[in-house]
This record gives structure tokens, C-alpha cells and sequence, in this order.
């Protein structure tokens, strides 16, 4: 499966020469193998590392250029779903925790960007959550009022205070406080190279070919060697679905620009997070350098299988978006555009923890728009789970949950 296609932006915006790792050529073993070098694998092996464990992680090219490369790096504790969705489908104590669980992880996130010996450009955010018709500023105020009395840090605002802060008109939005941006693809490759520093063993260019099960554990054969491993974490993003298809799990095609630079962002209040209630939905960040990135308009993936194929024509219509936005800026263009596979969940949820035909072994499906948060969340719960303390919440997430369409 292509995952990507078009220039990432962190690919044109990282042009500095980034570390290589070695091939796998050995036979050895370890306590836990991590197969994926993506924003999902490296926090996972850098959690794993950071508490001593004997840990190896092995990627079929270069770390962090599938998806990641393609991530637009919005943290944010809300989610695809509201809490007010979350609570209807799955009750108010676990609907409540999910969104609980959100924002400790985008706050694990800014903590362990702070800790890494590198610059992550992870920057706390706030972010406006904008009604894209007045018919749904009822089910604003009511999201609102219910995320108020569980204790989120937000704001409900009028038309009149979007106004006041924005060169936009809306008829009402959340604004939330406590989320962040990150440059993903920086992040990523910072927290390998600290997992390193701390005994993790890294290799690129060494793709899964063999997976052999014993009662004790499991041996993963490449192409010049192998690694016997007590637990296996499959962390391998929207390509399980090549070789492992879930129900619950839907395949898309999104894409997203990243501008040449603004002169002047001071109508943008506070650089804030944007985002909007529509389904799909359009949003916007900006950048340090003063880049703004738009994304949105998913859609089926192309019948070609390569998500480029309309990413020139939906990047010129996200432009658009941003000028209808910000139209000061009626002269901006755009510096890259591409295209990704994404994917998402019939529940909303992501896929994280074991599944039975495959002994040993552990699964970080952190497939939705929240995905580098609930990265964060899977890596915590599994290195307790490792270590023999597993959480009740893993259950949550079951890859073999009984789920419905919401």
C-alpha cells in the first residue's frame, strides 16, 4: 500500500541530513520487538527504553517517512467524536475517560518533548472549534456546557467574539485550552535517537518477512537476520490493513497543503488550532516559521492506489479555504501539497492490545485524527501491560470489540 504521495512538508522544511540506522544482520533477541519506526513505534520505543527494557525496533525502510512524514501534527484532547457521542455509545464513566485520557497524553506529549536532548518544535496551542453551519450552534453550546461540567478548560464563543478575535465570521465555537502542534517528523526522529542513546536497538531497512510463533515466544525473520522476542508490538500504522484487515477499520484519502510563508499572522488570535464540525472536516495550524498548513477533504482512496492523483487540484481548493478564512492573505501560494492514506474507526476509537491469532503480540492501530495523542495513550498502556500491570482501560480499545457505525 502507498502511503503518501506529493512533498510532506516536513520532508521539504527538514532538509538537514538526518540519522541513519543499520540494517539488521544479526540473530538476537530481546524482550520486546517493535516492528514500525513511525510516531507510533518511537514513542512506544522510547517508553520501553526510558524504563530499562530490552528493546528492539525494527522498520522496512527509513524511520519516520511513511505516514509520519505525512502528519500534520494538530495535539488536540478533543477528538473526531464528541464527548457527547463518546458517552452515548459507550457510557458516561468510559466516554468521560477516553477524553480524559486525550488530554493527559497531549500533556505526556509536551513533558516528553520537553525531557528529549533535541528541539520537537512542540509548541502548546489553544484551539477553536468553529460551528461550519449556524443550524448546529444548539449542539455547540450543548458540547460545550457538557464539557464544562467535566471539568475541560474551554469557552463557549458567540459570533461576535469570533469576530473580535478573527478576520472570520462564525455562529459559535469552543475554544479549548491545553493542546498543542508538533513537528511529527522531527519528534519522531528525536525520540528514536534518545531511545537509542538509552540501549534501544534501532534498525532501518529490515522488513518483517517471517513471523514464527512458540508457546514462549516469537521469532521475526528479515531478510539478512532475525530477533527472538518475548512480546512483539505491531506498530505498523494504516498497512496492517495489508496483512491483518479489521471490520472496524475504514481506509481514506486526505490531503493538505503548507503555504510559503506569512508576513504578518497577528489576525490569527493566538496561532490557534482550527478546526470545524462539519464531517470530513477542514482544518488549519500554522508553523514557526510562519507557514500555515490546511487539511481536510477526505474522500475514497483513488481507484489508481495512488494518493497523489488528486492531490494538486484538492490542494488549490484548500487554499481557497484558507483565503475565505484569512482574506488578507488573498496572495498566498502554496510551497507543497500531498496526499496520504488515512483511516479511521467505525466507533471513533483507535485499536490498541492484543488479538488471538497472534500469540505474543500487541497492536497499535491509532487510526482517527487523534492519532499521535492516542500513540501517546497506547504506548503508556502497553509498557504497563509489559511490565505486568496491565490497565483496565486496554479493554477499551480491543481490536476484537463488537462495534456499530455512530
Amino acid at each position: 500500500m502507498l502511503l503518501t504521495g506529493g512533498t510532506t512538508p516536513w520532508s521539504y522544511l527538514n532538509t538537514g541530513s538526518i540519522k541513519e540506522y543499520p540494517r539488521l544482520t544479526d540473530h538476537l533477541s530481546c524482550d520486546v520487538l517493535v516492528i514500525g519506526g513511525g510516531i507510533s513505534g518511537a514513542l512506544m520505543t522510547y517508553v520501553l527504553s526510558k524504563q530499562g527494557v530490552n528493546t528492539i525496533l525494527l522498520d522496512k525502510g527509513r524511520v519516520c517517512a511513511g505516514s509520519t512524514s505525512a502528519n500534520t501534527g494538530l495535539l488536540q484532547f478533543m477528538n473526531d467524536n464528541s464527548l457527547t457521542e463518546l458517552i452515548r455509545q459507550f457510557g458516561e464513566h468510559r466516554g468521560t475517560s477516553i477524553y480524559n485520557l486525550c488530554k493527559r497524553g497531549v500533556r505526556r506529549l509536551s513533558d516528553i518533548a520537553n525531557q528529549l536532548s533535541r528541539d520537537s518544535c512542540l509548541i502548546p496551542r489553544s484551539s477553536l472549534y468553529y460551528a461550519s453551519t449556524p443550524e448546529v450552534a444548539g449542539m455547540l453550546k450543548n458540547e460545550y456546557e457538557l464539557l464544562k461540567h467535566k471539568g475541560f478548560d474551554v469557552e463557549y464563543w458567540s459570533r461576535e467574539e469570533i469576530e473580535a478575535n478573527f478576520p472570520f465570521s462564525k455562529e459559535a465555537a469552543i475554544y479549548s485550552y491545553g493542546d498543542a502542534e508538533v513537528d511529527p517528523y522531527r519528534f519522531g526522529h528525536n525520540l528514536i535517537q534518545d531511545a537509542h542513546a538509552h540501549g534501544a536497538r534501532i534498525f532501518e531497512h529490515s522488513e518483517a518477512k517471517k513471523t514464527r510463533y512458540t508457546d514462549s515466544d516469537v521469532t521475526v525473520t528479515t531478510e539478512y537476520g532475525s530477533v527472538v522476542a518475548k512480546n512483539v508490538i505491531w506498530a505498523t500504522g494504516y498497512s496492517t490493513q495489508d496483512w491483518k484487515p479489521d471490520p472496524q477499520a475504514e481506509l481514506l484519502n486526505t490531503y493538505a497543503i503548507l503555504t510559503e510563508p506569512v508576513p504578518d499572522l497577528s489576525a490569527w488570535h493566538d496561532r490557534a488550532l482550527i478546526w470545524e464540525t462539519s464531517r470530513p472536516y477542514l482544518y488549519f495550524r500554522t508553523t514557526p516559521d510562519q507557514r500555515i498548513i490546511a487539511g481536510g477533504l477526505d474522500e475514497p482512496l483513488p481507484p489508481s492506489g495512488r494518493p497523489e492523483e488528486y492531490a494538486e487540484l484538492r490542494g488549490q481548493r484548500l487554499l481557497d479555504e484558507v483565503h475565505k478564512l484569512f482574506p488578507h492573505l488573498a496572495d498566498l501560494n502554496i510551497a507543497c501539497h500531498w496526499a496520504g492514506v488515512f483511516a479511521s474507526t467505525k466507533d471513533g476509537i483507535p485499536l490498541i492490545g492484543r488479538h488471538p491469532q497472534y500469540p505474543h503480540s500487541y497492536f497499535i492501530e491509532v487510526y482517527g485524527g487523534n492519532g499521535t495523542v492516542y500513540s501517546m495513550i497506547a504506548a503508556d498502556l502497553l509498557a504497563k501491560t509489559i511490565t505486568g500491570r496491565e490497565p483496565e482501560e486496554l479493554k477499551w480499545f480491543s481490536l476484537i470489540r463488537q462495534t456499530t457505525e455512530i
